[in-house]
Parts: structure tokens; C-alpha cells; sequence
């Protein structure tokens, strides 16, 4: 199985759009819409009617495992009803204000600010994973 990066991100106006970073095969991946949730499904959507294509005219396609890889405004968008932007300003230490110009796509953070916010989950995840509970 081949891992192929698949990049989310936002564009200049507002939409989003999911594609295949890899140019290693004879066909290409994309999916587009208005959130970044809905690029990635018409994405997957994509992988699926290229199954189908390929299927029909006797060939197949090669297994792939996708890894979804964010621009900063993609991924706040994708996960902004799980993470507020007040739990995120607690964790990156980057005002909220500041997070949502990132979220709109209106503004783009720098390399060391995109690090910060990556930091900043990384460690969350970690110390979510040290999680246990206790029941009786």
C-alpha cells in the first residue's frame, strides 16, 4: 500500500480543495467545496469514481492510504466544531482574534506561528493520551 500525502487547504476566495500531493501515478485526486469537511468528502468521492473509471476500462488502481495533511485555516475550519477558539488560544497561546483571521483564511499565519499551533496540538494530543479513568 503506498501512503500518499493529500493536502487541504484554503483558497484566496474562500473555498477549499483536497488534492493528491504525489505525481507518482497516471491519474490525479482532487475534491473541492465550501468547507474543508466538504472537500475532503468530495475527494474521497473522487477516489471512488476513479475506481469505478478504471474498473470499467479493465484496469485497477493501485491501494493507497491518504494522509491528510491541513493548512492552517483548513484545519481550523475542519475542526471548528470540536475546538473552540478560546481552548485553542489556552493551548498555542495565540489570541483568538488572531485564530479566527487564520480560520476565515483572511490572514495566514507565518511558518513559526504555523509551528506554534502544531506545537501547541501536539502537546494537547499528548496529554490527552495520558488520560485515564477511574470507575467504581
Amino acid at each position: 500500500m503506498k501512503k500518499v500525502k493529500v493536502i487541504v487547504e484554503c483558497g484566496k476566495d474562500g473555498k477549499y480543495s483536497a488534492f493528491m500531493d504525489c505525481y507518482d501515478f497516471d491519474f490525479s485526486l482532487a475534491g473541492f467545496g465550501s468547507t474543508a469537511k466538504a472537500s475532503i468528502a468530495d475527494f474521497y468521492d473522487c477516489v471512488t469514481e476513479e475506481k469505478i473509471m478504471r474498473e470499467k476500462e479493465g484496469k485497477t488502481m493501485p491501494e493507497l492510504e491518504f494522509d491528510i495533511q491541513y493548512d492552517v485555516s483548513s484545519f481550523l475550519s475542519y475542526y471548528s466544531d470540536i475546538l473552540s477558539k478560546s481552548g485553542l488560544e489556552k493551548v498555542t497561546g495565540i489570541n483568538q482574534k488572531q485564530l479566527w483571521h487564520y480560520s476565515s483564511g483572511k490572514r495566514k499565519p507565518t511558518k513559526q506561528t504555523t509551528l506554534r499551533i502544531q506545537d501547541g496540538l501536539h502537546r494537547l494530543a499528548a496529554n490527552l493520551r495520558e488520560v485515564s479513568f477511574v470507575y467504581r
